[in-house]
């Protein structure tokens, strides 16, 4: 297995940029995920590390090895489709067995690896039947072991349990990750689905409209979002945002949004005169009576041991609280709202870019990074 490193990667196509000078490493033995919508430039970036995209300029590494413009037969990765690609006129065995008779390997070998595969994706009783009669699920195994046989220098999957119903994407996003650990490979995944990333990746670098926006282990881009996109991209239901005016000066701890003063992170930076966002996670939201901030409800959602409870403010602004399901609100009350100071972001309108607080004195980095590499934001375009 081995390191790949991304340097300024720039894809046009025609006036599209579709990627926009993208820096980052995928650490030896790492699961990377690039999530992000439809468009934004994540497949783009995984192509161009296989080979299958030439990139406009920058520069991929491949271990020490630029591999930059080489051919994607040049480069020993192994890529899983979204749409698994088997070949319908083979058996399971014969399907796996493929890339390593394409090399011209021996028999025996091919016979000791397929099953080893096999055996490491529990799909030893599959060998001998068509492609065409197996579930989904286990089609997807099939696809990761013909990957596996090869036993590349990294795993490239983009969208690999894209084309599965809810109920196989969730056991298989289980065993992607076993699998991951048992095998210590260095993968890279493409997926629109947070939930998918959240559970299985070592580093997640958040992608919009070409840009990574944030790079950072789960915790650290759900706990402290870099960008008022990453806040809202992440997340269900994704952060609260409450808009305000101010100028703030450093160690400030309260900001006043309306009639009220809300406590906050202390400040690490001077801020002018600017429109803000007060950003809170809806788990961080309680109902206090004696808070200033009130609002109205507008409706409840049970969610067995806990509710989400939708208000709108005097201002309009409607947010999200993550309550207890036995908190008594009903349609029509009026509620004060109190946050937990701690949990709070603040944002600038202009830029979308997060302001320095309190928070980032203690990273949540993933180990080997700093929380200063998490915060990078890379391109022209920011929010």
């Amino acid at each position: 297995m081995a390191q790949i490193r991304v340097r300024q990667l720039h894809k046009a196509f025609a006036e599209f940029t579709a990627v926009q000078d993208s820096t980052f490493t995928v650490r030896d033995g790492e699961f990377f995920c690039l999530l992000g919508p439809s468009g934004c430039g994540k497949t783009t970036t995984l192509r161009m590390i296989a080979g299958l995209e030439l990139p406009t300029s920058g520069q991929v590494f491949l271990g020490d090895e630029d591999v930059s413009f080489k051919r994607a037969s040049a480069r020993d990765i192994a890529f899983c489709f979204q749409m698994f690609a088997l070949y319908p006129h083979m058996n399971v065995r014969q399907n796996i067995a493929f890339p390593l008779v394409s090399q011209g390997l021996p028999k025996a070998e091919i016979e000791r690896r397929v099953n080893e595969a096999a055996n490491t994706l529990r799909i030893t009783g599959l060998l001998a039947s068509s492609v065409s009669g197996l579930s989904s699920g286990d089609r997807q195994r099939v696809a990761l072991g013909r990957a596996i046989v090869r036993q590349p220098m990294a795993f490239l999957m983009d969208e690999p349990l894209g084309a599965l119903d809810a109920e196989f994407r969730e056991v298989m996003c289980h065993e992607l990750r076993a699998l991951h650990d048992r095998l210590q490979a260095t993968t890279v995944v493409v997926t629109h689905d947070q939930t998918e990333a959240m559970s299985m990746a070592d580093t997640i670098a958040v992608m919009n409209r070409g840009v990574i926006e944030q790079l950072g282990a789960p915790m650290e881009v759900y706990e402290r979002p870099a960008s008022v996109f990453v806040a809202d991209f992440i997340g269900s239901p994704a952060m609260n945002f409450l808009p305000f005016e101010a100028a703030l000066n450093r160690g400030a701890e309260t900001v006043q949004i309306g009639l009220a003063h809300v406590a906050v992170p202390a400040l690490r930076q001077d801020v002018p005169q600017s429109a803000l966002l007060c950003g809170v996670r809806p788990e961080h939201v309680r109902f206090s009576d004696e808070s200033a901030l009130r609002a109205e409800v507008l409706g409840t959602e049970y969610l067995g041991i806990s509710q989400i409870v939708t208000v709108v403010t005097a201002s309009g602004a409607t947010l999200r609280a993550k309550v207890d399901a036995d908190s008594p609100v009903t349609r029509g009350d009026h509620v004060g709202l109190r946050f937990d100071a701690s949990a709070v972001s603040l944002f600038d309108q202009a830029s979308g870019r997060a302001l320095a607080t309190a928070r980032d004195d203690d990273p949540l980095a993933a180990p080997g990074r700093t929380l200063r590499d998490t915060r990078v934001l890379t391109g022209a375009r920011h929010g």
